[in-house]
């Protein structure tokens, strides 16, 4: 008998035993005055003419009627057939209950009962989610509070595996060590190696630390348990502690295992050791994670699994050797490893002929898996909206447009003073980024208004980058103030607009980074201005007053150089802007090249509308026959 039946079985006996101790209190039913007579009294109140009317249940003998002044009474009758004719005989109103269905005292019973039944209800679930909740352990918490709600997946149920990990190849070689020692373990401790206990995947967020995390899951061919670290975390002190140890005691008891926790930093900050408090939940929660990690009861078979986008900020005691053996950067992908990331995600698209993956991966330099991922559907839903059978090269230049810039909104008109105030803003960035010896390439620029933007020129790095100069810097600071520059120059200051909103928020966090961060400050000096936790020290303990007024200065003065630079290179250049500006007017969009030729003063050769390569194959039509098709 399984634990369901059981449970029915012992409701339905409880409600049997309500019933039957509710049957002998049916008097008090119908309502606290009711009154029991005898018969004899009642045939007399029958012959005085104080009875009312009664009711007569069949297969009982019970009668319950009402006297005259409207009191309610029962009385218990013989087997008298002439009872019936003296009710009769003296006007009394007879009523017969037949009793078919049982449903008046059923209904009434249950109307009567229903709150005790609740409340043994209530109390019987209680008791088995505090049995639940302790797990067996005194000191446990009530309605399963501190059980654990990691997730035990089988390896049978994952279908993800190491060939769909592509481009973060040095990480992925490090993890498949892990693998082949909980395959083969006697491999690496015949020479007394052992494995590390922990593995701490580092890297921007979409890099592919989950990814590579449910891979392992995929091919340890072990139980895998996944969580979140902020399933740990409640108000409660003690629930977050008590759900790692049941964690890690399900977890033992199914060795070799793996255990993720994503998102460690959720409950794995630095402790506060400052008098400004801390959080008690937290703290206990970290505290026992460290002990069942590494303290002093050995910790055999299983393995810690966890990533995080802000290792800085961690603890170091939960970062040191014998916790987390490993730090593996997640890093970027280059564009060899940006080309294998989409040949995985293109295994499920048709491709056109035309597609050249290699392309693609060069013009999307800084795109992390998750955006490539990305790319790849919207170039699909392009093609499937078009009726193709096919993606083409098109949709994916398209599909980078809508990632890099956002949607165009077709549906918003500019008025033309609008529209040709917008072109020559973008043409002062279009024209500074082309006189910055080090200003990345432009990519496109366009006066469609896309996602919040009235325009935008984009531009994109030839090569991959690791590190950004000091002259790279400030090429991007006056690239940012080409744009309010523009407005300046042709329409005068006081007809500027609030377009360069964007610009200036970029231009002064680039050099307020400049100064706090990357030591490029003269008067301020090589200092870092960032706590532990990576926030700015602005008239702080630790920054006095007369720094912090030093560094508002930096920052000021290399935007505003930086301006007054940029307006003198635009009025210098004033019949070059015009020029873009009017291209850009009549076009809309304007790509690298042709703003060049632009610049340059060369005319624009007319552009050869390329045949779609699988026009023929839309959907709906008809592919043409080949002449030499018999």
């Amino acid at each position: 008998m399984n634990k369901n039946t059981k449970n029915i079985l012992s409701w339905i006996f409880l409600i049997g035993i309500l019933f039957l101790i509710a049957n002998p209190f049916d008097s008090k039913i119908l309502g606290p005055n009711t009154q029991e007579i005898s018969y004899s009294k009642f045939m007399e109140a029958v012959s005085d003419g104080d009875i009312k009317e009664v009711l007569i249940r069949n297969n009982t003998s019970k009668i319950t009627g009402m006297f005259s002044n409207g009191k309610i009474f029962t009385t218990v009758t013989p087997n008298d057939p002439q009872m019936v004719d003296r009710l009769l005989q003296n006007k009394v109103e007879v009523k017969v209950d037949s009793g078919e269905s049982g449903l008046g005292f059923f209904i009434t019973a249950l109307i009567q009962w229903f709150p005790l039944l609740l409340i043994i209800g209530l109390m019987i679930y209680s008791s088995r989610q505090m049995k639940n909740g302790m797990g067996g352990r005194i000191g446990g918490n009530p309605f399963g509070v501190g059980r654990a709600k990691a997730k035990m997946l089988q390896p049978k149920k994952v279908n993800v595996t190491f060939e769909d990990v592509a481009g973060i190849d040095e990480a992925k070689q490090e993890l498949e060590e892990i693998v082949d020692f909980l395959k083969a373990p006697q491999k690496f401790q015949r020479l007394g190696g052992r494995i590390p206990r922990g593995v701490l995947l580092v890297g921007d967020p979409g890099n592919g630390k989950t990814l590579l995390a449910r891979a392992i899951a995929g091919e340890a061919n072990v139980p895998f348990f996944s969580i979140s670290g902020s399933d740990f975390v409640e108000v409660f002190v003690g629930v977050g502690a008590s759900r790692v140890r049941d964690m890690f005691e399900n977890a033992k008891k199914n060795s070799p295992c793996i255990v993720f926790i994503d998102e460690i930093d959720a409950v794995g900050r630095r402790r506060d050791n400052s008098m400004r408090g801390g959080n008690d939940e937290r703290e206990q929660t970290l505290n026992q994670l460290l002990v069942e990690m590494d303290g002093f009861d050995e910790n055999q078979g299983v393995i810690v699994l966890s990533a995080t986008n802000r290792p800085d900020i961690l603890d170091p005691a939960l970062l040191r050797p014998g916790r987390f053996d490993r730090r593996i950067t997640v890093q970027y992908p280059d564009m060899a490893g940006r080309e294998k990331i989409l040949k995985v995600h293109v295994k499920k698209v048709l491709l056109s002929p035309d597609v050249d993956l290699k392309t693609v991966a060069r013009g999307t330099p800084g795109f992390s898996g998750a955006e490539l991922a990305n790319l790849v559907n919207e170039a699909a839903l392009l093609a499937a909206r078009n009726n193709k059978l096919a993606v083409t090269m098109q949709d994916f230049e398209m599909a980078k447009d809508k990632v890099i810039m956002g949607a165009e909104r077709k549906s918003m008109s500019m008025t033309d003073e609008e529209k040709k105030l917008t072109a020559y803003h973008e043409s002062g960035h279009a024209l500074i980024a082309l006189l910055m010896p080090q200003s990345d390439p432009i990519h496109k620029v366009t006066i469609i208004p896309r996602g919040g933007a009235l325009g935008m020129v984009v531009r994109l790095p030839e090569k991959d980058k690791v590190s950004v100069s000091k002259t790279e810097l400030l090429s991007n600071i006056r690239v940012a103030m080409g744009g309010r520059a523009a407005e300046e120059v042709f329409f005068g200051i006081e007809n500027i607009t609030t377009g360069a909103s964007q610009d200036i928020k970029q231009a002064t966090k680039i050099a307020k980074n400049m100064v706090i961060k990357w030591g490029m400050s003269e008067k301020v000096g090589i200092r870092s201005f960032y706590d532990s936790d990576g926030y700015y020290l602005e008239a702080s303990d630790q920054v006095s007053q007369k720094t912090s007024e030093l560094i508002d200065s930096e920052v000021k003065e290399l935007v505003n150089s930086a301006y007054k630079e940029v307006k003198e290179l635009v009025i210098k250049n004033k019949d070059k802007l015009e020029s873009i500006a009017r291209k850009l007017i009549e076009k809309e969009t304007l790509t690298g090249e042709e703003v060049k030729l632009v610049f340059e003063g060369k005319e624009l050769t007319e552009i050869e509308k390329q045949e779609d390569p699988l026009e023929e194959f839309k959907l709906g039509g008809i592919p043409r026959s080949s002449d030499n098709e018999e």
